[in-house]
């Protein structure tokens, strides 16, 4: 059997072109994830999203935790299995609703989330990721609140679908 081996020099090109593929701030959120973890999802206040990306295996659940008395979003845990744009899309996503609205947090689209992490076109689906989970999670809060329906106002966009230039 014949034992493969790697050279430095060929280690320091696989590292190389990792490093274009994922931007600074994809590798920080990756390495040093915000939120990680998870609420008590029996509690009326917390609302859970769970969705996956069946191209290529990414699956994240997130959990919001609403202030009943103000409509803030007071905590954010997410769990996220997949590559690395795909955990670092939750990670900045939960950053992002945190201190937000229902409404507000529903107005985070993919491409603010693209955008931020630099994503390249090929990573697109793990922005789309994000925040179909955000909205998941506000629909599940929102069913177990029935009648804060009328108070929250989902944005109508294109930005889910329209890819980036």
């Amino acid at each position: 059997m014949r034992r493969l081996t790697c050279t430095p020099l060929a280690l320091n090109a696989a590292v190389a072109s990792l490093r274009t593929l994922y931007s600074a701030q994809v590798e920080d959120h990756y390495n040093h994830p915000r939120n990680v973890g998870k609420l008590d999802k029996t509690d009326p206040n917390v609302g859970t999203g769970l969705r996956g990306a069946p191209e290529c295996g990414d699956m994240t659940q997130m959990q919001v935790k609403v202030n009943p008395d103000t409509g803030i979003i007071e905590d954010v845990k997410f769990k996220a299995f997949g590559c690395g744009s795909a955990i670092a899309a939750s990670s900045y996503a939960s950053q992002a609703i945190r201190g937000k609205t229902l409404s507000e947090a529903l107005e985070l689209t993919n491409r603010q989330i693209a955008q931020e992490l630099s994503l390249p076109p090929v990573k697109l689906h793990c922005s789309m990721l994000a925040q179909e989970t955000i909205q998941a999670a506000v629909e599940n809060y929102l069913s177990k609140n029935p009648s804060l329906k009328s108070k929250v106002q989902k944005k109508q966009t294109k930005d889910a679908s329209t890819p980036l230039n």
